[in-house]
C-alpha cells in the first residue's frame, strides 16, 4: 500500500470513514518507515519528499506520533527520530521470537570466535531485517543495528533468503524493483539465480564489497523442523580485515553457527 492524500470535509469526514481511516494508517506507517539506521534523523520536508505527501499532512502525522512517543524531536536540530515507544511496541514480538532467544548464545560464541559482529536476520517477504546483534570487540567494525532492513540483491542475507524462494518469485521481485539488483536485465537475473544456487549448495552466501566497498558480509540459513528457512546468521565485517583467502573460513564459521541454531530449534536442513 502506498501513502495517499485525503480530501477532508470541515467536520473531518470525507464521506467514507473506513477509507479515510485506512489512508491515515497507511500514511502513518509510511512516515515511520522513512527512518532508517543510516538516516535516523529526518525533518518534515525530507519525509514528505520521500513518501510523496504534503508537508502539512506529514506534520500532523508526526504530531500524533510524538504524542504517543513513537517519534521524538531532537533538541538541537528539531528534526525527528523514532521514539522509545517503538521499542515498547516491538518488545513483545521480539520476546516471542524463539529464533532470537535460541540464537543469542550462539551469536556470542560466533563473535568471540571470529572477532567480528554477528547478527540474526529474519525475512518479511521483501527485506532482510535484523532482530539480534552481537557487536565486534574491534574499534573498527561493521554493525547490523536492530531493525535495520536490507533489500539489495547482493546483500549476503538477502541472497540466503532468496535462495530458498521459488525462482519465478525471485524474478518478479527483481523486475518489480522490490529487490534491487544493479544492471538489471534478463542476463543479470539469470546469472543472479545461478549465484543463489551456488550459495545454497555451499551453505553460505557472500557479499565481498558489492553493496558497500568497505564491507564484507557472509550469511547462512537457519531452518525449522519442517526444513523451512526461518532466519539467517550474518557476519558483517570491514573489508580490510577479510581477504578472498579468509572469506571461506568466515563463511564456514557462519554456516556452523547457523547449523547450531537450527539444531537448538529442533530444525533440519532440507538437503
Amino acid at each position: 500500500m502506498t501513502p495517499t492524500e485525503t480530501s477532508e470535509t470541515p467536520d473531518g469526514n470525507n464521506g467514507n470513514g473506513d477509507s479515510k481511516s485506512t489512508s491515515v494508517i497507511v500514511n502513518a506507517i509510511a512516515v515511520l518507515r522513512s527512518f532508517t539506521a543510516d538516516e535516523p534523523l529526518l525533518g518534515v520536508t525530507e519525509i514528505a519528499g520521500r513518501i510523496g505527501l504534503h508537508k502539512s499532512t506529514v506534520s500532523r502525522i508526526l504530531a500524533t506520533l510524538e504524542q504517543e512517543n513513537l517519534v521524538e524531536r531532537d533538541v538541537d536540530s528539531r528534526r525527528f527520530r523514532l521514539g522509545l515507544g517503538m521499542i515498547a511496541m516491538a518488545g513483545p514480538l521480539l520476546a516471542e521470537l524463539e529464533e532470537r532467544r535460541v540464537a543469542y548464545p550462539v551469536l556470542r560464541e560466533l563473535t568471540e570466535r571470529t572477532g567480528e559482529t554477528s547478527a540474526l536476520m529474519v525475512w518479511n517477504g521483501v527485506e532482510s531485517m535484523c532482530v539480534e546483534q552481537i557487536p565486534s570487540r574491534h574499534q573498527v567494525k561493521h554493525l547490523a543495528p536492530l531493525g535495520a532492513r536490507y533489500n539489495e540483491a547482493l546483500s549476503s542475507s538477502v541472497q540466503v533468503f532468496l535462495a530458498n524462494e521459488d525462482k519465478d518469485r525471485v524474478r518478479n521481485l527483481l523486475r518489480s524493483g522490490s529487490i534491487t539488483l544493479p544492471g538489471l536485465d534478463e542476463a543479470s537475473v539469470e546469472s543472479y539465480l545461478a549465484r543463489l544456487g551456488e550459495a545454497a549448495k555451499r551453505g553460505w552466501a557472500a557479499n565481498f564489497g558489492e553493496t558497500s566497498i568497505e564491507e564484507v558480509g557472509v550469511a547462512s540459513p537457519v531452518y525449522d523442523h519442517r526444513g523451512d528457512i526461518v532466519a539467517s546468521v550474518l557476519i558483517p565485517a570491514p573489508k580490510f580485515r577479510v581477504s578472498q583467502d579468509t572469506l571461506a573460513s568466515l563463511g564456514e564459521a557462519c554456516a556452523a553457527a547457523a547449523a547450531k541454531v537450527t539444531s537448538r530449534l529442533g530444525g533440519r536442513s532440507p538437503r
